[in-house]
């Protein structure tokens, strides 16, 4: 991909991290460009946030008047296909997965910060979340990369800032690559900056932001201090840095664009040109949405509740719809319709599948099993139909799923024994075995979700076998517990992979609460700044915080101020 004379760089850099940095109409964006223009010839997908209003421009001819660009379309914006809402952050980044294909997000007419903010946040978390499952090549540019991933983020961006740090920091795994495009550079966060592989250093005359790039390549281990040239650089020179990736550090021209350079600033007196951009073939980019909205509905936790509340009030209906009896005869029968089970067993695995995400639906689930299996007979029963005559006299006795015995394993038993731990002691067991120093019963309710009465019976059955250990008010796991786990062991990872692991499969209040805090480690943060920057009342937040505190993830000691355990990032 020619960037410049001299200057060519390899299709692997769609996955590397790229910064664009330079003062107001030095070349940043018209190179940024140029190189997403190259991108898209040899068929990589990018997508852009566009806070300016001026990616548009890929889609005219380079004298802006001929719309024979680039066939990308354009989500927002004064010159968009198609208008986007502050909402719609998670719905374009299932759009962009889903199709592969390129787009432009142009933010640039969002109403406020707060809008703009709540759209790329929730981008930001979709995007990876499904890029996890699907990787594959991708270049996301920010335009006025500040605005994502701010220095010192105002009241509603911490959380848009940590969903992109995390994004960039974790997203080459799965093929993300991005570049960051900014006139002030010290006001990009410098977690995120300072992971740039590589540099292009336009005309600055400011001395911060020199100082901010001379930081950069310093940090790289560079010897040379080339900042004092760059105030001396002509409009679209810039000077490359590469230390690790190309191994290079040099002055390049930036080499001529195929499409309109919208980003070039209006000359005085010059006349307004309504320009038209190139038809695009709207309808399948509609469609690709109308089946991404309808997926999201699919996966959505209000609907799936809302269809349970619905699956339960039939199923209400269906036990209560026998008329009493004059005289009683006992039989068998399933009082649900096989249509009803297999409408509920579809539920049932919709929450299974997002009982990773939203650990609270899997108590759902294994409730809608119990009372599935309860109305449908014994295993293997066949779901008789309705009786023809339902007016004599009969009585539905319903089955009941007799209780588990105790367990019976050995001590010692070799890999294989974790298959015969009855579910709830299995959940028990791995919870303890991964706190090596032991937890508490109220921490083991909140690491497992189960009720009181529950979780003391699974401790009982799993101390008589030998498998748990009880001192004074810690629980921990037997030498014998942890080989009956075999291969379902695996211990908590540490350090940033902790804080990950944790993330990624948090409820979503503790979730937010987490990231924030660990955000401003090795700070701590006021309760109240929890409020503001979340919006959670009073009750719920301080919840939160108590499961998090419970999990060992923060620390409450000081009265009003939670922070960041530091075995998250040791």
């Amino acid at each position: 991909m020619k960037l410049a004379p001299g200057l060519n760089l390899p299709k692997d850099a769609i996955t590397q991290k790229l910064a664009f940095l330079g003062r107001t109409g030095s070349g940043k964006t018209y190179a940024a460009t140029k190189l997403a223009e190259e991108m898209l010839a040899v068929g990589a997908q990018i997508i852009v946030l566009d806070p300016v209003g001026v990616w548009y421009g890929l889609r005219l001819a380079s004298n802006g008047r001929d719309p024979s660009g680039i066939d990308i379309p354009v989500f927002g914006g004064l010159k968009g296909d198609i208008p986007i809402q502050p909402t719609g952050g998670q719905l374009m980044a299932d759009v962009l997965v889903d199709s592969g294909r390129s787009g432009i997000l142009d933010v640039s007419q969002f109403e406020s910060d707060a809008d703009k903010a709540r759209f790329a946040r929730a981008f930001a978390e979709r995007f990876f979340f499904r890029k996890k499952a699907a990787p594959s090549a991708v270049h996301l540019f920010l335009e006025e990369a500040q605005e994502f991933a701010p220095q010192n983020p105002a009241k509603d961006e911490p959380l848009m800032l940590h969903a992109f740090t995390r994004l960039y920091k974790l997203g080459r795994n799965f093929g993300i690559g991005g570049s960051l495009i900014s006139q002030r550079p010290q006001e990009v966060n410098k977690k995120v900056l300072n992971m740039t592989e590589c540099l292009f250093a336009f005309q600055m005359t400011g001395i911060q932001e020199r100082k901010t790039v001379q930081q950069w390549t310093h940090d790289k281990g560079l010897d040379r201090d080339l900042t004092d040239d760059l105030p001396k650089l002509a409009v679209g020179t810039a000077h490359v840095w590469s230390p690790q990736w190309l191994q290079i550090s040099k002055t390049v021209y930036i080499a001529q664009k195929a499409t309109f350079n919208a980003s070039s600033t209006p000359a005085v007196g010059a006349a307004t040109k309504t320009r038209e951009l190139a038809p695009i073939d709207l309808a399948k980019v509609e469609k690709q949405m109308s089946e991404s909205i309808e997926r999201a509905k699919q996966t959505d936790p209000r609907e799936l509740k809302r269809r349970i509340a619905e699956l339960e009030r039939d199923l209400a209906t269906a036990r209560t719809s026998t008329p009493a009896p004059a005289k009683v005869k006992t039989i068998e029968r399933s009082v649900v319709k096989p249509a009803d089970v297999a409408r509920i067993e579809q539920v049932v695995t919709r929450i299974e599948k997002l009982g990773e995400l939203y650990p609270i639906l899997r108590e759902v689930a294994d409730d809608l099993k119990r009372s599935l299996k309860v109305a449908a007979g014994p295993a293997g029963a066949a779901l008789l139909p309705p009786p023809a005559h339902p007016s004599r006299d009969i009585q539905v006795a319903m089955y009941r799923e007799p209780k588990p015995s105790a367990i019976r394993i050995p001590a010692g038993t070799p890999n294989g024994a974790a298959d015969r731990l009855g579910a709830g002691e299995r959940r028990v067991l791995l919870a303890v075995a991964q706190h090596p120093g032991g937890v508490t019963r109220e921490q083991l309710t909140v690491l497992t979700g189960y009720r009181r009465s529950s979780r003391d019976t699974y401790i009982q059955r799993l101390r008589a076998n030998d498998l748990l250990t009880i001192n004074g008010q810690m629980i921990e796991a037997s030498p014998a517990g942890i080989q009956t786990l075999g291969p379902d062991f695996e211990p908590l990872p540490t350090g940033s992979a902790l804080l990950e692991h944790w993330l990624g499969k948090l409820p979503e209040g503790e979730r937010r609460i987490l990231g924030i805090v660990a955000d401003v480690f090795p700070r701590s943060i006021s309760r109240d700044q929890l409020t503001e920057a979340t919006g959670y009342k009073r009750s719920s937040r301080d919840t939160y915080v108590q499961r998090l505190s419970a999990r060992r993830l923060v620390d409450v000691s000081t009265p009003g101020e939670v922070r960041a355990v530091e075995m998250l990032f040791s």
